[in-house]
């Protein structure tokens, strides 16, 4: 038996570990380990790059006054991506091919060119992210910044044929380098205790260029390519589980979401209130990644600079890779037509290059790619609204009413931002909101 194992991969020692569990031959605290994974995997979208853009804009604009906007996007976030998992370990279809399945050929061709977008547009956050790091941390060229990120995540997807596992054991570790990148900054900064917390229950809008950051920070959170991975993630772990085995699997799944998508949401409030500390009263002008990293340098000193730095290129290499693994998805999904991992991790990282070779402001280019995550988000979420709610595609898993409610609410939140958003972008004033 023993040399059995040692022949097994270990996805499939994992596998064999999770059947075990399910089937009551294994028990124990660790066992709630062999099933974290999938939401480790999809909370990197939620502390990508795109994230550390308007995180930084929104605390060193306004304080902590938008923490708010962080914790709610985060519940919204951690239901969703609930759904998604539930989704996936129910029906054993991930969200692109349910889409395919439910709706007319039209719908499902829109769906799938705007999904494709908005993954163009997290991979443009994601990889300029990563390269920004790479190329101040070693003093490089942005250009070979770029180059450099491009190499390493075409190294890490190259894990994806081992199984799940290890790609798995990467991801969660470079989410762990990023949250002791944020413990160490938290005990540097100069951070008020009492208004961040204050802030994080009180809801505030300063102004409209506080609506468009918040709008920023909601599409850098609630991801779109998160809401699709998540499903696929969890449609292949311990496939035929009868009901019993089903329920446990979401038991195992709901914990893991909120531990993960709980620790991404305190890197994401972090990110803020550093920015707050360091930057609001004498920089409040900060709005780009390199003058945050220049600026943090007299500050706070080189050494929570160089922290700074380790997330960001931690944050963009792990988002990169998982932001293809989704595009990958999306496609098969939407189209079932799949292409070389190679060949879609070199489209996608064109967008990226185009910015740099038309001198494109870098920071500005992350977050204007947030908002049209943002923009984009509904379509996943009521996606997900409408099939997990549905008895003949969930059986006795469909949402209660209490689900329902707070997954129709949280879609509603993100629909009347972006409505607001798009007034405020055409010059249409809105009551009872300062202009910028």
């Amino acid at each position: 038996m023993s040399e059995l194992a040692a022949r097994q991969t270990l996805t499939e020692r994992t596998d064999a570990a999770i059947r075990d569990v399910l089937a009551g031959r294994r028990s124990g605290g660790r066992s709630a380990l062999l099933f974290a994974g999938p939401a480790v995997i999809a909370s990197i979208a939620y502390v990508d790059p795109g994230n550390f853009a308007t995180n930084i804009q929104a605390g060193a604009a306004f304080g902590y006054t938008l923490l708010w906007v962080v914790l709610v996007a985060n519940l919204i976030a951690m239901l969703f991506q609930a759904l998604s998992a539930k989704l996936g370990i129910v029906t054993g279809r991930n969200l692109a091919e349910l889409c395919r399945e439910q709706f007319s050929p039209p719908v499902v061709y829109a769906m799938w060119a705007a999904s494709e977008v908005a993954a163009m547009a997290t991979d443009l956050a994601e990889f300029l992210g990563g390269a920004i790091g790479l190329s101040l941390l070693f003093h490089l060229p942005l250009l070979a910044g770029m180059v450099a990120t491009g190499a390493v995540t075409f190294g890490i997807l190259m894990v994806q044929g081992r199984g799940f596992r290890p790609m798995e054991m990467i991801i969660g570790g470079l989410v762990v380098v990023i949250g002791l990148c944020y413990v160490v900054e938290m005990f540097v900064a100069p951070v008020a205790w009492g208004q961040a917390g204050l802030h994080s229950i009180i809801p505030e809008m300063p102004d409209a260029a506080a609506l468009t950051i918040s709008v920023g920070i909601i599409g850098a959170t609630v991801m779109p390519h998160a809401l699709y991975l998540h499903s696929g993630l969890t449609q292949d772990r311990a496939p035929g589980a009868d009901t019993p085995g089903r329920r446990m699997l979401l038991r195992f799944s709901n914990r893991e979401c909120i531990v993960a998508l709980a620790l991404a949401g305190a890197v994401n409030m972090a990110m803020v209130m550093m920015a707050s500390a360091a930057f609001h009263a004498g920089h409040s002008d900060v709005s780009e990644i390199q003058t945050a990293y220049h600026t943090l340098t007299p500050l706070l000193g080189i050494g929570a600079a160089g922290v700074f730095l380790v997330s960001l290129m931690a944050s963009g290499i792990s988002s990169s890779v998982v932001g293809t693994m989704a595009g990958q998805m999306i496609m098969q999904g939407f189209v079932g037509f799949r292409i070389p991992i190679w060949v879609r991790r070199l489209v996608t990282m064109v967008p990226a290059f185009l910015v740099i070779a038309f001198g494109m402001n870098a920071t500005y280019a992350l977050v204007i790619s947030q908002v049209v995550l943002s923009f984009a988000l509904p379509i996943p979420m009521l996606a997900l609204v409408v099939f997990t709610r549905n008895r003949a595609i969930m059986g006795e898993f469909a949402n209660n009413r209490l689900t329902d409610v707070a997954a129709i609410v949280g879609s509603v939140i993100i629909l009347f931002l972006n409505a607001v958003l798009l007034l405020q972008t055409f010059g249409v004033p809105i009551p009872g909101l300062p202009s910028a």
